[in-house]
């Protein structure tokens, strides 16, 4: 009699996984259609706001004379604080903020009184022209006569850097990928998990000579190749229907479905941990809610985390799905090599390994 292959029943239980994830009903909706309904909203939607524009200081300008405080008086201008000039051209960069004004108020006696220089960038041209043209507006109103003589009172130049706009489809995806990520692999495995232990398939495979550990690599191998398909599916849609972001074309793709695979394998412990800690199956979807939905509302998925209240954000940078939408927006946009990227990736890591920890603690056989 031959020597039993795990090996060949690795590849069995790995094809029967993924027939089971592909025939369910659930996973194909919280893992593509889900997603895909946001982003073609939100692609076609463009994000539309109430107008406004965001706008900062130059780090040393003089923020006490009269034209400051005259510019911080217009409503639509919405002035944003940041602690250093790396954070200002981050801002710039990501389209947090459409200019850097400089306001230098001359020796006395010189005209003009004031030199107001704006940094922005060419993806926000219309709305540099806007600022450009409310300032003068704010220059005018200075003195009753100064339509006559604006020169003697101000001068507005612009500096424009060449950069690429970050549209809303750069933003929303990433953060709808990591979603879909995270619900499916919660979702999914908590459901698989807890079925097979209460039909008694678990205990069935015990009679046979299958390692444990090879009935558990094989529902990861085919959950991590479904996520991964649907992972193309998802930044294929993005990239030909709505002109999403690849900076490196495939090499970017490639580290994107790099770092969907750690992102699966993390989230995949939290699947485990419910299944374990579930007593009947329909205490399993408000469990892995209690998981998913904070990380779905508060991670950066539809805004960034820098818009929520300041007491809030610490909570936000908590939560792993927070470094996995940080990690691939960085890839896709910016380029960002994986060492660039080390601080998110362990950090992912370091919840590998806690959550893994828990689910060892709490994972039922039978």
């Amino acid at each position: 009699m031959s020597d039993y292959s795990n090996l060949r029943a690795l590849t069995a239980l790995t094809k029967a996984s993924l027939q089971s994830i592909t025939k369910s009903p659930s996973a194909v909706v919280f893992s593509v259609a889900f997603p895909l309904v946001f982003i073609i909203a939100f692609g076609f939607l463009g994000g539309g706001k109430g107008f406004s524009i965001k706008v900062t200081n130059a780090l040393g300008s003089d923020t006490t004379n009269e034209m400051y405080q005259a510019l911080h008086s217009i409503p639509v201008l919405k002035w944003v604080n940041f602690s250093d000039d790396a954070a200002v051209q981050k801002g710039l960069k990501e389209g947090n903020i459409v200019a850097v004004i400089d306001i230098k108020t001359q020796a006395a006696g010189t005209l003009p009184k004031y030199k107001i220089n704006i940094a922005a960038s060419t993806a926000q041209a219309a709305k540099v022209e806007q600022l450009r043209a409310i300032i003068n507006q704010v220059v005018e109103s200075r003195d009753p006569e100064i339509a006559k003589r604006t020169a003697e009172q101000a001068t507005v130049s612009v500096q424009l850097t060449t950069m690429r706009e970050l549209k809303t489809i750069d933003f929303i995806l990433p953060g709808q990928l990591g979603f879909s990520l995270l619900a499916g692999s919660v979702f999914g495995t908590a459901f698989v998990f807890f079925n097979m232990r209460q039909t008694l398939v678990l205990k069935r495979f015990f009679a046979t000579p299958v390692r444990r550990e090879i009935i558990v690599l094989s529902e990861g191998i085919a959950r991590m190749f479904f996520q991964l398909l649907t992972a193309l599916i998802i930044i294929g849609v993005g990239y030909y229907a709505f002109d999403y972001h690849l900076i490196h074309g495939f090499a970017t793709i490639a580290q994107m479905l790099f770092l969907c695979m750690i992102g699966v394998m993390v989230f995949m412990g939290f699947g485990f941990s419910v299944s374990g800690l579930a007593k009947s199956e329909s205490t399993i979807p408000p469990m892995a809610n209690l998981i998913t939905m904070p990380q779905f509302l508060l991670a950066g998925t539809f805004f960034s985390i820098d818009e929520f209240p300041k007491w809030l954000q610490p909570i936000s940078r908590a939560m792993p799905l927070t470094y996995l939408n940080d990690a691939l927006r960085k890839t896709a946009f910016e380029g960002a090599n994986l060492w660039e990227l080390r601080w998110d990736v362990l950090i992912l890591l370091a919840w590998g390994i806690v959550i893994y920890f828990v689910a060892g603690r709490v994972f039922k056989w039978e």
